[in-house]
Parts: C-alpha cells; structure tokens; sequence
C-alpha cells in the first residue's frame, strides 16, 4: 500500500521527509454509502471523535470526496476535481494530519505526499479548544494557496488580483470541500467537525511559503460510543 518516494509530487510542496514515505491511496470505492439525501438528514458537527483509525480505503475516498480529480477535462481544460473552486483555479491545498506526521494531500497522483514528520494534530485546531477530539486519526488542514487563485490558467477576472475579493473566494472555496467532507462522513458513519487551527504555528511547522495561508481544520474520525 505503501512505496518509497518519488520525484514526482507537486510545485510548492518541499521536497518530502526522508523517514516518512509517500502513500499512494486507493481509488475510490464503489459507493457503497448512504444517498445524498439521507447524507444530507444526518449531516452535523459531531466533535467526540475516537481513536480508532480509518482503513486506507476509506481514507482514500475521504480525501477523494474532499478534493478530488473526477474529471480528466473540467472547466477551461484543466481536470475537474470534487468541489469547485474560483476560475478552477484549485486554490485550497489539503495537508493531512495523522498520528506518524502531515502530509500533502496530491490530488492529481491521489497520493499523500509527506511535509512534516511528528504529530501535528494538537495545531490543526484553536488553542481554545484544545483537548477536543485530539486522538481522532484525522485532521484536514486547509491552506489558501493566492498564487494559484492570482495565476489560474482559467478565466481571469479582475477581482482574482484583489487581496480583499480573493478572501471571499477562498473562503468560499474552503467550504465547498467541509461540506463534501461533512456529507462523505455522514455517508459512512463517520463523524466530522469543522473548526479553527493554530495558524501561526502550522505556517511555520509546514514551511508554508509567503504566499500561503492556513485557514481551518477539520477533524475526521469514528464518533465515541455512547
């Protein structure tokens, strides 16, 4: 399930940790969850998260749901992926935060390329709320990459090069994917909460570039039996 790092992983993302390897995922299941509208009847924030750690197909599909490319030709050409974004221009970069380390999750190879070795989780979430759900196996970082919104090989418009108009679209885009990831775990049974993160601390362990910013996590995981 697992190979040893290639030279192939994204611009942008450092070149990945030695100790830590790339993990090439699954590809989607065969649908086997619930429809849309029984997703939609039981999608909610459900923050009593287990430890028990999600299979590598269903971290697979999780990730697919999330961002996925499920289009060889979407809009302007450019492969089409799960949630929709500004221009296509695929803004927000997922980095995936497990117990071993983060990585970055490839939608184009459907591969978790590995950033930072260690656990993170404990800063994929607000210094406030510390302490809830931090055994979850799984914590979606969302980061804004503003040189992928400014530079999209999409359409262009005017409001893609203004720092204030960029926020409300990558914002925006950021929910579209919580929401694919709220109704993928409703789907399965898993539980799902959206939430705010240590961004200071997460820019700096991730080495994010100038030009990214750490937005929001979202914790993904089995819920507590009552």
């Amino acid at each position: 399930m697992e190979k040893k790092v290639s030279p192939t992983y994204s611009p942008g993302v450092k070149a990945p940790i030695k100790l830590m390897k790339l993990v090439k995922l699954l590809n989607p299941g065969p649908g086997n969850g619930k429809s849309v509208m029984k997703a939609l009847q039981k999608r909610r924030t459900i923050r009593e998260i287990s430890d028990k750690q999600l299979s590598l197909q269903m971290l697979s599909d999780l990730l697919w749901a999330a961002g996925g490319v499920n289009r060889k030709k979407g809009p302007f050409g450019i492969p089409g992926r799960t949630a929709a974004s500004a221009s296509n221009s695929q803004e927000i970069d997922i980095y995936v935060a497990l117990k071993e380390g983060t990585y970055y999750y490839d939608a184009f190879l459907h591969s978790l390329i590995p950033v930072a070795a260690g656990d993170l989780r404990r800063l994929a979430i607000g210094k406030g709320q510390a302490g809830s759900g931090d055994k979850a196996p799984v914590r979606l970082i969302y980061v804004a990459d503003i040189n992928k919104l400014a530079n999209t090989s999409g359409y262009r418009e005017p409001g893609l090069l203004d720092p204030e108009i960029q926020k409300s679209y990558y914002y925006a885009d950021t929910g579209l994917i919580a929401g694919n990831v709220y109704l993928f775990a409703a789907s399965r049974g898993l539980a799902a909460w959206f939430h705010n993160c240590n961004k200071p601390d997460l820019k700096a362990k991730l080495k994010l570039s100038p030009g990214q910013r750490v937005l929001f996590g979202q914790t993904v995981g089995y819920p507590v039996k009552k």
